[in-house]
């Protein structure tokens, strides 16, 4: 829906920043959030953004994502223009579903809203891109949070993408109010993968306080992890490059027989 964002009064843009570097903001996304009147969205993310005096800021929590994409909703049926920003891509355990859940839910006049998407750089394939090819061939994308889904679902999954030996990408690894899931996920996988297997972990991508680290499972822990780190956990095809001097090259071969 690239051609979807239009200048005028009366619609809602959901839009991807980007994970926290503005070289990584996409000339769309900027132009986009130029355009808007009324900017909603997750306060660290909408810091990120400068805005013209004409633009309101609506900050809000992240744990509110339904309330906030109604009010931006009820602010577009009343002729606003209004957009909605998620850091990383939109789609990706974002915005883009809870707009959608709400307009699916909500009142019929919402349906005759101008809705555009406008994509983002996600958190794992700029850490992916730091740090070599570790999505170079199947992969998939796990969110760890069991705040919308329960824990037996997100280890449902897991044994699947091991099943399928797919390289995995952890969203929403560890919180302060969710401490243990990524260590139980780690344990979960010790027991079905082989203890060599690469993890790594990408902090804060594209960010002056950027931290890229490599470990094997048998080794892999939570420490320096947070929401703001980016998990991937390798196929049995990943492998690790090591280098003098330098960050290793972590990478997944496109050719596996």
């Amino acid at each position: 829906m690239c051609d979807q964002t239009k200048k005028g009064i009366g619609h809602l843009v959901v839009i991807g920043i980007g994970p926290g570097s503005q070289a990584c903001c996409t000339p769309q996304a900027q132009q986009a959030v130029a355009d808007a009147t009324l900017i909603y969205g997750y306060g660290p993310y909408l810091d990120r953004l400068t805005l013209a005096p004409h633009q309101q800021r609506i900050a809000s929590d992240n744990r509110v994502e339904a309330q906030r994409a109604r009010e931006a909703l009820t602010q577009a049926a009343a002729g606003h223009r209004v957009a909605m920003v998620s850091g990383g891509d939109p789609g990706v355990f974002a915005m883009a579903a809870a707009v959608c859940e709400q307009i699916d839910a909500g009142p019929a006049e919402w349906r005759t809203l101008t809705v555009a998407f406008v994509p983002g750089v996600t958190a794992m394939l700029a850490v992916a891109a730091e740090c070599g090819a570790p999505l170079g061939h199947d992969f998939c994308a796990i969110s760890l949070s069991d705040n919308l889904k329960p824990w037996t679902t997100v280890l449902k999954r897991l044994d699947a993408a091991v099943a399928g030996d797919f390289v995995m990408a952890f969203y929403n690894p560890r919180s302060t109010a969710r401490p243990w899931q990524l260590d139980a996920a780690f344990d979960h996988l010790r027991a079905r993968l082989p203890a060599d297997t690469v993890v790594l972990y990408g902090r804060a991508a594209g960010r002056p306080d950027a931290r890229y680290w490599v470990s094997a499972l048998q080794e892999a822990s939570s420490e320096g992890v947070d929401m703001a780190t980016l998990v991937i956990v390798g196929a049995n095809a990943t492998r690790v490059i090591e280098r003098p001097q330098r960050q290793p090259l972590v990478y997944t071969p496109r050719y596996q027989p």
